[in-house]
């Protein structure tokens, strides 16, 4: 139980550790890839915007000067270049160019008769994927009027395919560096969530060591008290009432300080893995029936009901004793936290084959969906207030989950809010003894 409480404890660490490593790695990783795109952008769109403002200067000298005629082979030079401009008058007549690749050109043609963008937005437009390869092409416009004042249109592009990839191979670059620190690190904060665990397996040893100590060192002295008490409970001398009430008082309290060391002792024997299991076979349903009746008593004082009665026949291979300390507990939480007029029931339920489902219901006032998860808890209690004054010390449950993990089996809680609760503890039903771990 103990090394599986760490274990947990060491993983959910690991595990939140790791989780925090891959939140900060992946704001990190989005953080220069957003950095790096807006470099690109900006930088790139700060060159087209010089550049059409450059070609629109010309333009304009052309426009102004009508006899200068454009040498065919200067508006091919830059055939092969990335950057490329195209300048249009308003019927769509190329009056000037320098050319985009042969591979993007029909594409840019077709973006340019189509282009909606305000004059000075920097646009980037992808190429589909052609044999394998797609274009990511960024585009500005810039007008100008002529002499005449008619309307001319000058589109500047570049070719940023090569920046982009780039970009992207820099970016799984980092994801995978990111992913082999991710590793490297979560190797490191399970090492090191080790070794943090030392001392605290340490002091968990010591408590652990502490409360068997006490408890059986208590238990001497109690049963001494208990006998006094019982004793004078007996004395026909003391006749006051005061001390009457005085004595019951003792008498009471002794009992639930006995109580209470005796589950300590428990759960100490369990976490050292000294609780030992008897396996027999015997009649689950007789058992059960037995145990529920003893309660009888206490329920008679709350006028509860408690049915337990013609429970089928059905033999397990397990420990009598410990089973009837469960099937008690069970029971009494029930009548403990049932109003008075309530009703308990122990009944059978159906289960997998090879399989045996006991359940112990109540109408009692039933517990909180964020107080389930915690039910089986050692020392944790819904209502500490009535739990003190019905006698409760929070280790009840914790023992039942005990016993019943000792037999390899579960145990599950079915609960409304003023509905009442169900318990379920399902064990094998044909579980032979050298199946059952000895402890």
């Amino acid at each position: 139980m103990k090394e599986n409480l760490f274990g947990k404890s060491r993983k959910r660490l690991t595990m939140l550790y790791s989780l925090v490593m891959i939140i900060f790695l992946a704001i990190l990783i989005f953080a220069m890839h957003q950095s790096m795109d807006w470099s690109i952008r900006s930088e790139q769109a700060r060159e087209l915007w010089d550049t059409a403002d450059n070609v629109a200067e010309a333009q304009k000298y052309l426009n102004q000067h009508p006899e200068l005629v454009i040498d065919d082979t200067l508006a091919y030079k830059n055939t092969n270049d990335r950057l490329f401009f195209y300048v249009f008058d308003e019927d769509g007549r190329l009056l000037n160019f320098s050319r985009a690749s042969f591979r993007i050109e029909p594409f840019i043609l077709d973006v340019m008769s189509q282009w909606t963008a305000p004059e000075g937005d920097v646009v980037v437009v992808t190429k589909p994927k052609e044999n394998g390869h797609k274009s990511e092409i960024m585009m500005t416009t810039q007008k100008i009027t002529d002499s005449s004042g008619k309307v001319q249109m000058v589109y500047v592009g570049k070719d940023v395919t090569a920046l982009y990839n780039g970009m992207e191979k820099a970016t799984s670059i980092m994801a995978g560096l990111g992913l082999l620190a991710l590793i490297i690190a979560t190797m490191m904060g399970h090492i090191l969530s080790g070794k943090a665990m030392v001392p605290l397996k340490s002091a968990y040893e010591k408590q652990r060591q502490f409360a068997a100590d006490a408890s059986h060192e208590l238990r001497t002295p109690l049963a001494v008290v208990m006998a006094s008490a019982e004793i004078l409970q007996n004395d026909p001398e003391i006749k006051s009432p005061f001390l009457k009430q005085v004595v019951e008082d003792v008498h009471d309290e002794v009992k639930k300080m006995t109580k209470l060391v005796s589950d300590l002792l428990v759960v100490a024997r369990s976490d050292n893995k000294a609780l030992k299991l008897k396996p027999s076979k015997f009649d689950l349903g007789a058992v059960a029936a037995q145990t529920a009746r003893m309660m009888q008593p206490l329920a008679e004082q709350k006028h509860i009901n408690i049915v337990a009665d013609n429970l089928p026949k059905t033999v397990i291979h397990a420990d009598e004793q410990k089973i009837r300390q469960l099937v008690l507990i069970l029971v009494d939480n029930a009548v403990k936290y049932t109003p008075d007029g309530g009703k308990v029931t122990v009944d059978f339920r159906p289960a997998e084959k090879g399989k045996v489902t006991l359940a112990v219901q109540d109408t009692g006032i039933g517990i909180a969906k964020e107080d389930q998860e915690k039910i089986f808890d050692r020392f944790y209690r819904v209502d500490k207030a009535r739990s003190r004054e019905m006698g409760g010390n929070g280790l009840g449950l914790a023992i039942a989950q005990e016993i019943v993990e000792l037999h390899h089996g579960s145990i599950a809680i079915d609960s409304e809010l003023g509905k009442g609760t169900t318990f379920l503890v399902t064990l094998k039903a044909k579980t032979k003894g050298r199946n059952l771990h000895m402890f």
